[in-house]
């Protein structure tokens, strides 16, 4: 591409000096605008080392869900328990208090 444009300079009348000067500046302006793409794009690898992070943070989530469901679960039962034998304690105090009073 730079041979075309030099010709293409050369055969406007421009002086070998300048066109090599231009041709030289033009290479430099497309190779700073690739440097910018490249920066901001992602490749092939850089997808793939995502997906590959965002798959272990999915099994992470899986594992941590599937322990609090489990810790809920142990709640829960813990909570009836108690529960549960608050109203046996306070039927049993019911009828002991009724008894007295009768």
């Amino acid at each position: 591409m730079e041979l075309e444009i030099y010709t293409a300079f050369t055969k406007a009348g421009i002086p070998d000096e300048a066109a090599r000067a231009a041709v030289d500046s033009i290479r430099k302006e497309i190779d700073n605008r690739y440097a910018l793409h490249s920066a901001q794009l992602a490749t092939r690898g850089d997808v793939e080392a995502v997906r590959k992070e965002v798959g272990e943070l999915r099994g992470e989530m899986k594992a941590e869900i599937a322990k609090m469901q489990t810790e809920i679960a142990k709640s829960q039962a813990e909570i009836i328990k108690w529960c549960m034998g608050s109203i046996f304690a306070a039927v049993g105090l019911f009828l002991a208090l009724s008894k007295m009073l009768h």
